[in-house]
């Protein structure tokens, strides 16, 4: 009977997978099957995010924003020296009320040719005359008007606002400095529209499976914000020549609290690897200086600290690359373990 509960008992931790080794509790490693999902390295970026730079050269006279602002759609945020542009715009201005008043006399001049023609008072070269002078009058008026559109149109690159509400990311000048086309004087962000971005080697892109549940972890997040999930990722079609990966790309739930760009997170992503992990209970690992190690018990219940190498994470689980073979049991408290080492 005794030794029948004893083949029981063994039999059962076998199964379960921890016993009570000299007072200890441990686990024994098995291969399991491939992971059910891919962690990534990933950054959170914002779906719009704009570098606003100079279209115009001049001298910064007015700074409407600094970094951290937050900033309405339409809000000026630069003013550069418009001096010279407002002087030719006015310019122009004159010279299209000056094209308008030509017009207008070589249209009358024309109106009466066409009634003295009429009653055969004028020759019909006089009336051409007339009427190839309205007609250059007019195109010059319409010349002119252009000009002007333009240099007003102009006068407007002289003012930077904001595309969109957001907040202002960076600010890279400061008023008095000179902007030139093409530098760049800010970067603003939308916060209500934020994704993850990570590199996924192109071995797993086959086995990613659309529509599952991707856990989205926040390592540095408040406790109740650090889990979020989502059901739709986008992978762009290019794939790195160098890395041999391609860009995946998770959008994050609206109004999420405590997510900024480029803050570090990791993508669960649910992805049948095929391929058999050794992996332990992360209670088990000991960490000393540079040495990772866990605490293997043998056959006489003595514990024996080993040294191993990490891969990655699976929840509360963590993977084995060396130092550890299937079928062998670790303890699961490292404290206990070395007190009876």
């Amino acid at each position: 009977m005794k030794k029948a509960l004893l083949l029981f008992f063994v039999s059962w931790t076998l199964i379960s997978g921890s016993i009570q080794a000299a007072g200890l509790e441990t686990e024994t490693t098995l291969l399991s099957p491939g992971s059910l999902n891919y962690v990534a390295d990933a950054v959170i970026e914002a779906v719009r995010q704009s570098t606003l730079a100079a279209q115009v050269a001049g001298r910064i006279t007015e700074l409407g924003a600094r970094a951290g602002d937050r900033v309405s759609a339409g809000q000026v945020l630069i003013r550069i020296d418009a001096t010279v542009a407002a002087q030719q715009a006015a310019s122009s201005q004159a010279q299209v009320a000056q094209a308008r008043a030509m017009l207008d006399s070589a249209k009358s001049e024309y109106e009466r040719s066409k009634r003295l023609h009429a009653k055969q008072y004028l020759s019909a070269a006089a009336m051409e005359r007339a009427e190839a002078q309205y007609k250059a009058s007019a195109a010059q008026s319409e010349s002119m008007i252009a000009q002007a559109n333009a240099s007003a149109t102009q006068t407007g690159f002289y003012v930077v606002r904001a595309p969109y509400a957001g907040w202002v990311a960076e600010v890279t000048v400061e008023r008095g400095d000179m902007a030139m086309p093409g530098r760049n004087l800010l970067t603003v962000f939308d916060p209500s529209a934020l994704r993850v971005t990570a590199q996924v080697p192109e071995s797993v892109l086959p086995n990613l499976k659309a529509g599952a549940e991707i856990r989205i972890e926040l390592p540095n997040a408040a406790e109740a914000l650090r889990w979020q999930t989502a059901r739709r990722f986008t992978v762009l079609p290019v794939v790195d020549a160098v890395s041999h990966s391609a860009t995946v790309r998770v959008d994050l739930p609206a109004g999420m609290a405590g997510a900024l760009p480029g803050q570090f997170v990791r993508l669960h992503l649910p992805a049948n690897t095929g391929t058999a992990r050794l992996n332990v209970s992360k209670r088990a690992v000991v960490v000393r200086g540079e040495v990772v190690a866990v605490y293997v018990v043998n056959t006489e219940g003595q514990a024996r600290l080993r040294q191993i190498r990490l891969g990655r994470e699976f929840g509360d689980r963590v993977e084995i690359l060396s130092g550890l073979a299937s079928g062998e049991r670790i303890a699961l408290d490292p404290v206990a373990a070395a007190a009876q080492h």
